[in-house]
């Protein structure tokens, strides 16, 4: 079968389109002909192995498996010997191993039926972004009514989910994004922009009740300033402490601070997860939420994406077609 792939970690210079074995399914596991795949920023942490501590589950030295991506919508072709609920010919969509691929494996528990409001393509964008935004916004950090809710990196996968979850619970938003970007976060439902290239979020006249962070790259202390005495702070992502530790080392920051504070400064670690993959289904179906498609690439450039990914500042999710 045809697959993005690589060998050492490295530099999307060291991607290909490859022929490659087709991947043979676990006994929880399910053989996915791949529709279409999305790529999000977790791609480039598997394609440069960085952080270093990833590794540890990702392969030392090498990717585990040279396949890129995790995103999938598509078709069931075999199941497992332990699986129940699925069987061959039924639309799924969620969470595989290397979907940038003609076929992917993915454990059972980690895929849904495919909204039947959506396209393939509109599926593929769903999975690990939108379960993150949906994960960031559960328990005591789900907005209420009236608040006011910050979205930092509105305009990405998870911000875009993000922005659209907040106002479907009555939140306020604001949304920060780059230059060009102001209508396309307020069509998902911001009431207010801060155009980071020219603005700090500082700016702001409001303090925030929620403030939801996926870019990563600006301080605890800038962050603790716009949040209410006793607001939350959702750290997704971050790149400040370097190689070993990415934004791991922000994220542990904040767990330390948290217990001394009236504020709460968590992270959010989104696992993909069947259960919330069908609330993300029920809320793709009632209109609740749309899947933000910034372009589509077929297959034989799906390196191309990748770049595009690092380089473009997409708009929503880019999605790769087979």
């Amino acid at each position: 079968m045809k697959a993005i792939a690589q060998d050492p970690y490295g530099t999307a210079d060291g991607l290909e389109l490859r022929d490659i074995d087709r991947p043979v399914p676990r006994d929880d596991e399910v053989l996915i002909q791949v529709r279409a795949a999305g790529v999000d920023p977790s791609i480039l942490h598997l394609m440069t192995g960085k952080p270093y501590i990833a590794r540890l589950a990702l392969g030392l030295r090498r990717p585990k498996n040279p396949v890129r991506g995790w995103d999938v919508a598509g078709v069931v072709e075999t199941v497992g010997a332990k699986v129940t609920g699925f069987a061959p010919g039924d639309e799924v969509f969620g969470s595989g191993d290397g979907s940038l691929a003609e076929y992917t494996r993915a454990r059972a528990d980690k895929l849904a039926p495919k909204p039947g409001n959506l396209s393939f393509e509109q599926a593929a964008a769903l999975p690990v972004s939108g379960v993150t935004a949906y994960q960031a916004f559960s328990g005591k950090a789900r907005p209420r009514p009236g608040q006011r809710v910050l979205v930092i990196g509105a305009s990405g996968g998870v911000g875009s989910y993000a922005v659209q979850l907040a106002v479907s619970y009555g939140a306020e938003v604001t949304a920060v994004c780059g230059p060009g970007a102001a209508d396309f976060v307020r069509s998902l439902g911001a009431s207010g922009v801060i155009d980071y290239t020219s603005q700090e979020i500082t700016d702001s006249e409001h303090r925030f009740d929620v403030v939801l962070d996926t870019a990563g790259n600006r301080p605890l202390s800038l962050l603790r300033r716009v949040l209410t005495p006793k607001g939350i702070l959702l750290m997704a992502g971050g790149e400040d402490a370097g190689d070993w530790v990415g934004g791991l080392g922000r994220q542990l920051r904040g767990y330390a601070l948290s217990p001394f504070l009236a504020q709460t400064l968590s992270s959010v670690i989104a696992v993909v997860r069947a259960e919330d993959l069908l609330a993300l289904k029920g809320l793709a179906e009632d209109g609740t939420i749309t899947p933000a498609v910034d372009r589509v690439y077929p297959l034989s450039e799906g390196v191309a994406a990748i770049r595009h990914l690092e380089t473009g500042h997409p708009r929503g999710k880019i999605v790769v077609t087979v």
